[in-house]
Parts: structure tokens; C-alpha cells; sequence
């Protein structure tokens, strides 16, 4: 079933759009815009298996002089992920009043071997991903997962891995957190997000 999904950003401008195929597994391409650090826009193409474990992830972002790309595919025997630039974004971000970022992608992929989910800063779509595989839109209250990921930052693409814990807390709500950062989502019957406070609701129609 294909279904067309927009958030707008609550934590300043920008919004992101995305149009899934959902099932069995999920394929997706968006486009996310932002302004912090600097403004830019970032286009995606997303591809999970049928068990929720995501297979291939690409992404470009580009801005004022500059653009990056960084590719993930998940093999048996762990993540490959390889990278292309033009440009300078630490120009831009110097420009701007803000250090230099890191590089894309990633010098070591085997410390992403144990993540099966990914995520993309700013993206509420890519919340979904352990939401569903973990079933955590209908799971008992409290039932909780504490995942790593490959977390893809913006703007600069750079790739980590990152634990995050998912939190079954009713009905259409599931608690997230990473680090030091906590935040109540709400969620659909499919488990695409609604409502991540401060960062960004859906207004389309689901």
C-alpha cells in the first residue's frame, strides 16, 4: 500500500515528506529540509526487509556549495558504506558561525555491525523502523528494547553507532530515549509517528 506522509518541524523551520510502500517490509524516498545548522535539503531512499531489518539506506544532502551523499547496505557479514562529496560544507558552516563537521560516512564500519535498524537526525520516518519491527504500537505497556543504531547525522552524513531505547507505554505512545534525551512519541496503527515533541507533527491526513 503506498501512502504519502509530511511532518512540519516544531523546533523551527523545515519539514520532511516521504512516500512508503509498506508491506511486506518497507520501501521509502523523502525529502527533508532544514535550517540548523545551515540551510539544506536532504533526499533519501530507505529499504527494509520483510523482518523490519533494514537492507540499503541512501542519502544526499546539499547546501550553498557544497553537497554530500553516503550509501549503507547491510550484508551477512555487516554494513558497507561508502560516501562522495563536492564542494566544502565546513565553508558554509564557518560561514555561518559554526565548526566544521565531521566526515561522511564512516572510518570503521564494524562498529555498526550490531545495529538492524538506521536513523536520520530530524526524520520522524526513520522513528518507525524499530517501532515496527519491535511491534511496540501494540506491545504491553512497558515492554522495553534497547537497541544500537546507525545513526546518519546532519548535515555532514557522518555515521555512528548509536544505543536507543524504545518504550511500549499504551495505546498509540512509545517512549524513546538516547543518551541524556527523553521523549514521549505518538504513534499511528502502523507505528509511523504523529507526534515527536519538539521536533515535528504530521499533517497529512495518514
Amino acid at each position: 500500500m503506498l501512502r504519502s506522509l509530511f511532518w512540519s518541524r516544531t523546533d523551527g523551520a523545515g519539514a520532511e515528506h516521504a512516500v512508503l510502500a509498506d508491506g511486506p517490509g518497507l520501501t521509502a524516498h523523502g525529502t527533508l529540509l532544514a535550517v540548523d545548522p545551515i540551510a539544506c535539503t536532504c533526499r533519501y531512499r530507505l529499504a527494509a526487509d520483510a523482518d523490519g531489518s533494514t537492507s540499503t539506506l541512501e542519502v544526499e544532502a546539499e547546501g550553498a556549495g557544497w553537497s554530500r551523499r553516503v550509501r549503507l547496505q547491510r550484508g551477512a557479514d555487516g554494513w558497507r558504506v561508502t560516501t562522495g562529496e563536492q564542494g566544502d560544507l565546513d565553508v558554509a558552516l564557518r560561514a555561518a558561525g559554526h565548526p566544521p563537521a565531521g566526515l561522511a560516512g564512516t572510518d570503521d564500519p564494524d562498529r555498526l555491525y550490531d545495529a538492524v535498524d538506521v536513523d536520520l537526525s530530524g526524520s520522524p520516518l526513520f522513528n518507525a523502523l524499530p517501532v515496527r519491527r519491535l511491534g511496540l504500537a501494540g506491545a504491553a505497556a512497558s515492554t522495553e528494547h534497547r537497541i544500537t543504531v546507525a545513526w546518519v547525522l546532519l548535515p555532514s552524513l557522518e555515521v555512528i553507532p548509536a544505543e536507543q531505547v524504545y518504550t511500549a507505554l499504551g495505546p498509540g505512545r512509545v517512549g524513546f530515549a538516547s543518551d541524556t534525551f527523553r521523549a514521549e512519541l505518538a504513534v499511528d496503527g502502523d507505528g509511523f509517528v504523529t507526534r515527536y515533541p519538539g521536533l515535528a507533527e504530521r499533517t497529512d491526513a495518514g
